[in-house]
């Protein structure tokens, strides 16, 4: 704020760099732009039932839940993000389409980082709408672009539907690709379990005398845990089917690490998938949708020419997302947390939705960071 000495190290606001009074005035100001256009203003309760909704966060949020026990509720969490229980609320019974909008606190442990916070507001707009989703890509995009355009934060987007929809194209089993799809968002995981599907690396020689064996449960002993003994054959059963079944090629492995490498200008990155496309044409969907929100962002006003896109972009942050997705960042201030992201969430709707589903994207902005970083600049 004007007035105070100039901040030099930085790892989250607190009390003495952000009032709380601001804090709220600006988020209600954010609020009030995306009812502007045209969102409804909905809450979610702070308490959020964990045995529900837990499970479709990311491992990062997971892992940083304030979960508690109710005697009567049974395993709660405190709200750790608005997406989930916001669609959880539109699945059950809400018009389309539909825009809404939402501010208060949310809440994450923070172990390793004692400076960042563990409570801090988040303002969202979200939006359910069939139709083109490039546009309403676009819109969610552009909404928050122009909002924070007087803080000149980098932006970067990406696709994690492209990377999906080499996986389901591969030439191989459906449970390798299942198992491949599960993984997407942890990295490291999903490395090691291509390279084990491709041969690169060999199955460990403890299991292949597992897998070998005529009875491999006649010397396990007494049982231990809570698998029976039934879903332990079964998964024996699943491990020789996977030994015995062929590698994935070395070119749809070449092909899948190519499109991890992607890092341009959304225009460049455009036409080096359309090359890949040519030996992978199972991504040919995803890269023509990738091509209408170009055009459907550029309509907007939003340089495309310069837009960064990484194709592996939100892949350990943000698991329920499943196509475009979208970060702001400061430059300036590279240990500050995104201050808005976001991106394309239509598995989740299906996951919540009983049967029933629709296109979904929106994302979150923190307020506190958009002042810290007004007062700042």
């Amino acid at each position: 704020m004007a007035g105070q000495e100039p901040r030099r190290a930085y790892s989250a606001p607190t009390s003495g760099d952000v009032s709380k009074c601001d804090i709220r005035a600006e988020a209600a100001r954010l609020r009030g732009v995306f009812e502007a256009a045209g969102a409804q203003v909905v809450e979610t309760a702070i308490l959020q039932p964990a045995a529900t909704l837990l499970d479709l966060y990311g491992e990062d949020i997971r892992a940083r839940a304030y979960v508690t026990s109710d005697p009567v509720r049974g395993e709660q969490m405190l709200r750790p993000d608005f997406t989930v229980p916001v669609v959880q609320m539109h699945m059950n019974g809400a018009a389309e389409p539909a825009r809404y909008t939402y501010s208060g606190e949310v809440f994450r442990r923070q172990e390793a980082d004692t400076g960042r916070a563990s409570e801090y507001i988040q303002v969202g707009y979200e939006v359910f709408e069939r139709g083109t989703p490039a546009q309403s890509d676009a819109e969610v995009f552009a909404r928050f672009h122009d909002i924070l355009a007087p803080l000149r934060l980098h932006a970067m987007t990406g696709d994690i539907g492209i990377l999906m929809a080499a996986v389901d194209g591969l030439t191989t089993t459906p449970a390798r690709k299942a198992a491949l799809r599960r993984h997407i968002w942890r990295p490291r995981r999903f490395r090691a379990l291509l390279d084990r599907f491709s041969g690169r690396v060999p199955v460990p020689s403890s299991r292949t005398a597992l897998l070998e064996a005529a009875d491999p449960m006649a010397a396990a002993g007494p049982l231990i845990g809570l698998r029976s003994a039934s879903e332990i054959a079964a998964r024996i059963e699943a491990l020789r089917s996977d030994a015995a079944a062929a590698p994935v090629s070395e070119g749809e492995v070449d092909m899948i690490d190519a499109i991890l490498t992607v890092r341009e200008t959304c225009p460049n990155a455009l036409e080096r998938l359309r090359d890949i496309a040519v030996d992978m044409p199972c991504i040919n969907g995803a890269v023509a949708q990738l091509a209408a929100r170009l055009e459907a962002l550029e309509a907007r006003n939003i340089d495309v020419e310069n837009l960064p896109f990484e194709a592996s972009y939100g892949r350990s942050q943000m698991e329920y997302y499943d196509g475009f997705v979208f970060g702001f960042t400061s430059e300036a201030h590279p240990a500050l947390p995104a201050v808005a992201s976001g991106g394309r969430y239509d598995a989740l709707t299906r996951q919540l939705g009983q049967g029933r589903e629709i296109p979904a994207v929106g994302g979150v902005v923190r307020p506190d960071l958009v002042v810290w970083l007004g007062d700042a600049s």
